[in-house]
């Protein structure tokens, strides 16, 4: 019975010493490590934690009453404010970029004629077109009268004006100037830098007042547009598939429902003249959102209705 035992045990020891040879042998240190690939589908349709798409607010370069200051210094702002703007993630802010037009064609005293643009503008699924444009940049500077060490007291000012219009008719929705001002308090040895000087040297500085000035009117325009139904158009019909001009990046889901309708009258308010709003056109029946394509356009099929053509305007069911 014990040579049996002793016999057994010297099997396992040598199983076990096999084991961690093999081990060692598979596991070098100069080895690369193992890795363990997963592949999982990730749907593609949209995730919105609201209901409503996101409208296209397309902003135009900026302009200048001044010849001087260089192209650069309002397109940086500009940059800035778009950006910004897409931070708040309740529109969708592009430039000009994919306007099939010469906008130097399309102004008249100074000012763009967003009559012509908005119509260009529409076409990509724009629902407002901005103009932002720098009015006058001031700086005053007062100092003690005497003294070697100085306190030196500068002003800086800033007016700048946004004019907004409905992309489809062109038809201005907002209008304001604003004047943002900002002080500095210094104690300097003797000098007498002029204003003109400050605006040269001190570019960062105008850069961020301008930036800020163009940035308070935020809250303006997301009230303006909120009078703006959230549309699209029917781009193109093939067979029984329909494009449409939105898609995911505006908010649209595979399964919304889009009803589709004919062109509405503007209303405006007899009394002050102001724009109201659309009144709805006929509706001709509903699509489906079925798939997406390009940057941000969708698919659908038609879910009732029928006679749709290129253009129909199409809003959430």
């Amino acid at each position: 019975m014990t040579y049996f035992l002793n016999r057994a045990r010297k099997i396992f020891l040598l199983v076990g010493i096999s084991i961690s040879f093999l081990s060692c042998v598979t596991n070098q240190p100069g080895d690369p490590p193992q890795v363990k690939k997963e592949v999982r589908d990730v749907s593609l349709q949209a995730r919105r934690e609201d209901s409503a798409p996101r409208k296209r607010l397309m902003v135009l370069p900026f302009l200048d009453t001044s010849e001087v200051r260089p192209q650069e210094f309002r397109d940086k702002i500009r940059s800035e404010f778009i950006r910004d703007m897409n931070k708040k993630g309740e529109l969708i802010v592009v430039d000009s970029r994919d306007l099939n037009l010469d906008l130097k064609q399309h102004m008249k005293s100074g000012e763009y004629i967003l009559a012509d643009v908005g119509k260009a503008a529409s076409d990509l699924g724009v629902s407002a077109v901005l103009e932002g444009k720098i009015v006058e940049l001031k700086v005053s500077r007062k100092a003690d009268p005497v003294g070697i060490f100085r306190q030196i007291v500068t002003k800086l000012e800033a007016s700048v004006r946004v004019r907004l219009a409905w992309a489809r008719n062109g038809k201005e929705i907002f209008n304001t100037i604003k004047t943002v001002s900002l002080e500095e308090s210094q104690t300097r040895v003797a000098e007498n830098a002029s204003a003109d000087k400050l605006l040269t040297t001190n570019p960062e500085l105008l850069e961020k007042l301008v930036a800020d000035a163009f940035n308070d009117f935020e809250p303006q325009i997301f009230s303006s547009l909120a009078k703006l139904s959230w549309e699209g158009r029917i781009a193109a019909i093939n067979g029984d598939r329909i494009f449409v001009n939105v898609g995911r990046i505006s908010g649209l889901q595979v399964g919304d429902i889009l009803r589709v309708t004919e062109e509405g009258d503007d209303v405006f308010d007899p009394q002050t003249g102001n724009f109201i709003g659309r009144s709805p056109g006929r509706q001709k029946g509903t699509l489906e959102v079925v798939s997406y394509f390009g940057q941000d356009g969708a698919i659908a099929v038609i879910h009732s209705g029928a006679g749709f053509k290129e253009n129909d305007r199409v809003e959430q069911y």
